[in-house]
């Protein structure tokens, strides 16, 4: 079954930062779900060096309709720079769960 269902990755520095953003997504309706992987390490280039980061992941499920808005959304709340903002399409998925997505980020 295709799926309008996307999900988002994005890195951020540990800290209640993850929180506020997660919370802020659902309630704006950009997200259906936020899952907060609290401590991740992250190695990177970044302006010609490599960096050792602990940050946490976001894990979010939206719909394809609203990638713009939370992009958007996210770059004007995030303290990164340049923030991570990687988008997975879902091939699928159990239908009520992709109804409930749905309906969520309406």
């Amino acid at each position: 079954m295709a799926s309008s269902a996307r999900v988002v990755l994005i890195a951020v520095p540990r800290g209640g930062k993850a929180r506020e953003l997660a919370e802020g997504m659902v309630e704006a309706r950009l997200a259906a779900c936020v899952n907060l992987l609290p401590e991740i390490s992250s190695v990177y280039r970044w302006k010609g060096k490599v960096r050792r980061d602990a940050e946490s992941l976001l894990v979010i499920k939206t719909s394809a309709r609203r990638l713009k808005a939370l992009e958007k959304w996210v770059k004007a709340r995030h303290p990164y720079e340049t923030p991570e903002f990687l988008v997975l399409s879902a091939s699928g998925g159990s239908r009520d769960y992709l109804r409930w997505l749905s309906a969520e980020t309406a």
